[in-house]
């Protein structure tokens, strides 16, 4: 007989929400802890993060404290009784006394394959540094920033056209049914968390609105890679006529004149880096919506 085990889920973005369905699926959760509704959009309309509308979805509990330190949200875990909390995507770092909190303790599902690519943006920094894969791994959480102890970890292809939102699903994919896969071992005892090596380690930081800037002193292949990152969020944009041009689709092709010089291949705008050109496949010059780049091209004076 399946010993029945309570649990709370911690997340908050795309991501989080495949792994929430999973685990709703197989796991009684006691509630979910998401982020504050934020402004978003042209009108700055106040939003709810997608974790909390699948939450309400599932006619589940929700908290969404702005500080997990105040003393309302450990009394609420605490009512809540989870045998092990599960976090995804949260975006905020669990003090020890959350960590402590249940009798198996905090399973995060982090999107890349430990120890590469710990920190808070792994998907993006996978594609920035053209890596050829990635993965997800199911780790035991610790203090410190995703060095805890692995419990499994699958690898995961990335593909030359991936951007960091197609990237994120397939990673949620596999890593909601690997999670659910983990948790009976890890839960009966017949699965123990193993230390992660610390060759090979590296960290992802936090991105900034202004890491979405091109810098054309930059090779092309590499901002190629910057725009598939970046498409979510902060988005790709260069300065154009004195306006933000935002680009979400490019392509690498044959250099022209200096870095930062503009010319056109098949009718399509382009721009010289230091290493090849960057085709703007897709645009959206500021207060307008997004369009094919040769069609911006034919409505555009002085390219």
């Amino acid at each position: 007989m399946r010993m029945i085990y309570r649990t709370v889920f911690m997340g908050t973005s795309d991501f989080s929400v495949s792994i929430l369905e999973e685990l709703a699926r197989q796991y009684p959760v006691a509630g979910v802890i998401t982020q504050a509704d934020k402004p978003a959009g042209r009108g700055k309309r106040l939003t709810s993060p997608p974790v909390k509308r699948k939450a309400e979805e599932l006619s589940l509990p929700i908290i969404q404290p702005e500080k997990l330190k105040s003393p309302e949200v450990m009394e609420q875990l605490q009512n809540w009784q989870p045998d092990f909390i599960v976090v995804a995507a949260y975006g905020k770092i669990l003090r020890q006394n959350i960590l402590d909190l249940p009798r198996f303790g905090c399973i995060n599902v982090h999107a890349s394959y430990l120890p590469r690519w710990r920190g808070a943006s792994p998907i993006q920094a996978a594609i920035l540094n053209g890596d050829d894969s990635t993965g997800v791994t199911i780790m035991v959480m610790d203090p410190g920033v995703d060095t805890g102890p692995i419990l499994a970890r699958e690898k995961v292809s990335i593909h030359p056209t991936d951007d960091s939102i197609t990237l994120s699903d397939k990673l949620a994919r596999v890593g909601g049914k690997l999670l659910i896969s983990t948790l009976d071992g890890y839960l009966s005892g017949s699965l123990a968390p193993f230390p992660q090596e610390e060759d090979g380690a590296t960290y992802a930081a936090m991105i900034q609105k202004e890491d979405g800037i091109l810098d054309f002193s930059r090779p092309a292949v590499e901002l190629e890679r910057k725009v598939r990152a970046f498409i979510d969020w902060p988005g790709a944009t260069m300065s154009f006529q004195g306006q933000p041009l935002n680009i979400r689709k490019t392509r690498v092709v044959t250099g022209k004149g200096l870095p930062g010089n503009r010319f056109v291949v098949d009718r399509f705008p382009c721009v010289n880096t230091i290493d090849g050109g960057l085709m703007l496949l897709e645009v959206k010059p500021a207060g307008r919506n997004w369009m094919n780049g040769a069609d911006f091209l034919r409505g555009t004076r002085d390219w």
